[in-house]
């Protein structure tokens, strides 16, 4: 087995290049860049569609079973608190700061390097490494677009910072906006019917609701109203409220499942924005997965949402970092999570017997 050490350090050297390269979802173009120079100068031959950048090892083989190897390289926007530092890679008691170095960008360039050493080793499986875009905005230009370039896919492992325990659930996401009607009338005397008082009840019953199956791995189906809007000025009695609600589905409902139960039980106009982040899950006796026991990985059902939710094949979430430094001022990752991270991926993923 290649040393870690050797895929360690250029891959904390990527690291920082691409920290301070910004790509924010839908401006990834300069570090897709990089990506793809970076393939091409290790000896693969990068393929780009969009900003998602992908490499094949050598050998593919239909009669194989493949595995695709990914992450993302676009970040959210810099919040204030960075203070115009996001995109400083900066080094301190042994940690990298900048934005997207937990989220997700030690995990691409671990993923990156271990893909490169995989394709020296005879695998019993065709490999593929994928850097997409567009992840934290769920883009119709990220994963969804460069899967229909690649060959049928049997496996994925999905880069994001979960301290490299396996992510064996993810929850999917499903937006709806609501309606609740009313009349117009005059605010001063007794006219109209408001239709945020209407709403009122409608929101407390979106609360109260409950779906029947609840997951072992990833609870009950969370529903969350987080934005409503109401009325045209102080003097008129609003005729329309709108209100958004959040819906995370376990891996018992598809989405479309999930919104029939809600039209057919609560009394409003409802409208799902899309159907298309369902929530994922693998067995606990996949071969990945029965790896990952014998090594002392703690399994867990992850609530946050990534680029699982648009593959349609069996995936697992795994990576080095934590999920709860994404998104935040200071985001940072431990460089020894780095080297933990590619040597448990190799111990992982060499060999890996799948059908």
């Amino acid at each position: 087995m290649t040393d870690a050490n050797d895929l360690f350090y250029p891959a904390t050297d990527l690291l920082r290049k691409l920290i301070e390269t910004p790509s924010v979802s839908r401006d990834e173009g300069a570090t897709a860049d990089i990506i793809a120079d970076y393939l091409h100068k290790n000896g693969f031959e990068p393929h780009r569609t969009g900003n998602n950048v992908w490499a094949m090892a050598s050998g593919y083989e239909m009669t194989r079973p493949t595995l695709l190897l990914n992450s993302h390289h676009d970040t959210v926007r810099p919040v204030e608190g960075w203070q115009g530092r996001a995109f400083e890679a900066r080094e301190e008691d042994g940690r990298i700061y900048g934005l997207g170095s937990n989220d997700a960008g030690a995990s691409l360039v671990s993923l990156l390097h271990v893909f490169m050493a995989l394709s020296y080793r005879l695998q019993p499986y065709n490999l593929i490494f994928l850097a997409s875009a567009e992840e934290e905005v769920s883009g119709e230009k990220g994963v969804a677009l460069a899967l229909k370039e690649l060959p049928p896919i049997t496996f994925g492992v999905v880069g994001e910072p979960t301290g490299m325990r396996p992510a064996i659930g993810e929850k999917g996401l499903m937006v709806l906006d609501c309606v609740v009607h009313g009349k117009a009338g005059h605010a001063a005397r007794s006219e109209g019917v408001n239709a945020i008082y209407e709403a009122l009840p409608v929101i407390e019953e979106f609360r109260n609701f409950s779906f029947p199956k609840v997951s072992k791995m990833l609870g009950p189906v969370k529903l969350t109203v987080t934005q409503i809007k109401a009325g045209t000025q102080h003097n008129v009695v609003p005729d329309r409220c709108e209100f958004v609600v959040d819906v995370r589905t376990n891996e018992l409902y598809r989405n479309e499942e999930a919104f029939v139960l809600l039209r057919d039980a609560i009394a409003c106009d409802i409208t799902p924005r899309s159907f298309r982040l369902n929530s994922s899950r693998i067995d606990r006796d996949h071969p990945f997965m029965q790896r990952a026991a014998m090594l002392g990985l703690e399994p867990f059902g992850s609530p946050t949402l990534s680029d699982q939710a648009l593959m349609p094949f069996t995936t697992v979430k795994i990576g080095p970092g934590s999920s709860e430094r994404s998104h935040t001022a200071d985001e940072y990752i431990v460089k020894e999570e780095i080297r933990e991270a590619i040597t448990l991926y190799m111990k992982l993923l060499d060999g890996l017997p799948l059908s």
